[in-house]
């Protein structure tokens, strides 16, 4: 088990703190037949799916309608469970596990808080410099979507 030693702030003793992965949501957002996908803001930088870190105290669901509306502008509902992504390697910054949902968005979208821009995309023009393991998602959502259309 992996942890790391603290120090305590009031007599100075080694603390024992074990790291975990950290939990993050990304949301596959329909919208008018296209796919919702901003561009991050901070590094690594490239286009991706919204979504981020869930708050102490929130739901994963929670999480994603909240970054949702913070990186998109726009409400999202019927919220479904595509899948979840624990590789070690998915996020170059850190330890992450991602659950992934798809939900129909509603509103206009408008870049906002982490994405410094937004392009709706059909699944047959996505961009190649998709941040994390994006691209593999959406390949996952793809051929989900490819097996439910018969």
């Amino acid at each position: 088990m992996a942890f790391d030693s603290l120090s305590c702030p009031a007599c100075g003793a080694a603390v024992r703190s074990y790291r975990n992965p950290i939990p993050t949501v990304d949301v596959i957002i329909e919208l008018n037949g296209s796919i919702v996908l901003i561009e991050r803001r901070n590094p690594p930088c490239g286009w991706a799916l919204p979504g981020g870190f869930v708050d102490y105290g929130e739901t994963l669901e929670q999480a994603a309608l909240r970054e949702a509306r913070e990186e998109t502008s726009l409400e999202i509902h019927n919220l479904q469970l595509l899948g979840c992504y624990s590789d070690p390697a998915r996020d170059s910054r850190m330890h992450t596990i991602t659950t992934v949902f798809v939900a129909q968005g509603s509103g206009t979208p408008h870049a906002a808080d982490d994405a410094v821009n937004l392009k709706l995309f059909t699944a047959d023009h996505l961009p190649t410099n998709l941040c994390f393991d994006h691209e593999t998602i959406l390949r996952d959502y793809l051929l989900q979507n490819q097996r439910a259309s018969g």
